[in-house]
């Protein structure tokens, strides 16, 4: 109370030195204790008010009258208290505001002196996404594609994440591509095979995705970013069952070429060359490796520099071919019990397996890497708990569509439809957003896919 005894008697004074300038009026209510600031400024009077009684004295103190050499006074700003921590929630409103309001202008002045050698290298470090709006702005920029100096730019650029191109079942002839950076579907137009056939994407390398017809005859390979679209010539060996395909690059860029081999389950196989741009065969199947070799075809073969991996089932283990030297080799590792829908993968240099552990009527997506001394299968992680529990009493099939790092996984039964992915290094479990064709509300079932890395200048 005597805080504010001696605040009503600091106003008083304030009042009467203000009175006495003829310019300002302060008037003072003791009955509420509330005091009024009266401007008058251009016939326009302002008020402002300030309860006493529900102010605490403090958050007057800092209220000071100041005198100026012409008699004039002005009040000055109050003595701030000490920053207090704030919300997240105030945080992030904060920076979203202070994005809105500094919203910078590109002067002509200044941007018309831009270096022209440097636009192609910030337009090789823009996002992967904007490159279905920049090849509009002129020909200038379209033509940059073809650009040796903008191809070197690019292979300095490496992307974190890979993208994923896949086939839906109610379109099987054009395909949507997933950017988990940006968590959005992409839906190109691609140039599609002249003779017509529904193709499916097997395999990838340096931004080229290689397709396969459904009747396992023709191969094709396309860039799904800039439309580069190539048919490989017919194969000199006429077999037509099903194949298992994988695909690598020479050297660091598909600029220096790559090659496609395919390998059936009698043991017949070739390589495509691009550079000769035709079918080779290096060799038969050694004489130690048992035949037939009994493939897992729903498991896409792994790359890891010039070696690709597959899987076989029996017996259990891996099959590897190495596409510089031609050797073919076989591992027998015993897969874990219990496990279905299984597939490989790899991360920096480490093969995976991926599939569903199902027991009695639970089922749980889990994730072993091979360890390579002792060539058994070591659980590392498996899907939230949380999440398996919709799994639950279900009849749940996975498709696993890419196995580069990243991996996306199709989770499907007759109640749901789920796309996941899973960060190795990470170990980090996200849902996918469901894919929806422009113009449209129904939800597209993932048929298949693979990912690639996307890369600009990569040519078939």
């Amino acid at each position: 109370m005597e805080g504010v005894a001696m605040l009503k008697q600091l106003i008083g004074q304030l009042q009467q030195l203000l009175d006495s300038s003829h310019s300002h009026s302060l008037i003072l209510q003791p009955s509420n204790h509330t005091l009024f600031f009266q401007q008058q400024q251009q016939q326009q009077s302002r008020w402002t008010s300030f309860d006493v009684e529900d102010s605490s004295v403090d958050d007057f103190c800092g209220l000071v009258v100041t005198a100026g050499k012409s008699g004039s006074f002005r009040m000055s700003e109050p003595v701030k208290s000490p920053p207090t921590k704030k919300s997240r929630r105030d945080r992030s409103r904060g920076k979203s505001s202070g994005r809105s309001c500094s919203t910078e202008v590109m002067e002509q002045e200044i941007w018309k002196d831009f270096p022209e050698d440097l636009f192609e290298a910030v337009i090789a470090r823009l996002p992967i996404a904007t490159f279905f709006r920049f090849r509009s702005v002129c020909r200038k920029w379209n033509s940059m594609l073809t650009s040796q100096s903008f191809s070197q730019y690019c292979t300095q650029v490496t992307q974190a994440n890979p993208w994923f191109y896949t086939i839906t079942h109610e379109n099987v002839n054009s395909g949507a591509m997933y950017d988990p950076s940006l968590k959005k579907w992409h839906h190109p137009t691609i140039s599609t095979p002249p003779t017509k056939l529904i193709v499916l994407p097997v395999a990838s390398a340096g931004g080229l995705v290689c397709f396969l017809d459904i009747g396992h005859r023709n191969f094709f390979v396309c860039n799904p970013l800039t439309q580069s679209f190539r048919e490989l010539p017919a194969r000199s060996v006429k077999v037509w069952s099903r194949v298992a395909v994988g695909m690598t690059i020479n050297g660091n860029s598909a600029g220096s070429g790559y090659k496609i081999l395919w390998v059936g389950c009698d043991g017949e196989y070739e390589v495509y060359d691009s550079v000769r741009n035709s079918w080779i065969r290096p060799g038969n199947m050694p004489a130690g490796m048992k035949l037939p070799l009994s493939l897992n075809f729903r498991s896409q073969a792994v790359s890891i520099d010039s070696m690709l991996y597959f899987m076989r089932s029996d017996p259990e283990g891996i099959v590897s071919y190495d596409m510089v030297t031609g050797v073919w080799k076989q591992y027998i590792i015993p897969a874990p019990l219990h496990l279905t829908d299984h597939t490989l993968a790899e991360c920096d240099g480490q093969i995976m397996l991926v599939g569903l552990l199902t027991k009695n009527a639970a089922t749980c997506v889990c994730i072993w890497e091979l360890q390579k001394m002792t060539l058994l299968w070591k659980e590392v992680d498996r899907m939230p708990n949380i999440w398996c529990l919709d799994f639950y009493g279900k009849h749940v099939r996975m498709t696993c569509l890419g196995n580069k790092g990243l991996l996306m996984l199709s989770l499907r039964s007759k109640q749901m439809n789920r796309l996941v992915t899973y960060n190795i290094a990470r170990k980090e479990w996200l849902k996918v957003p469901g894919c929806v064709v422009p113009r449209g509300r129904k939800r597209q079932w993932i048929a298949c896919g693979t990912a690639f890395h996307p890369c600009l200048t990569a040519v078939a």
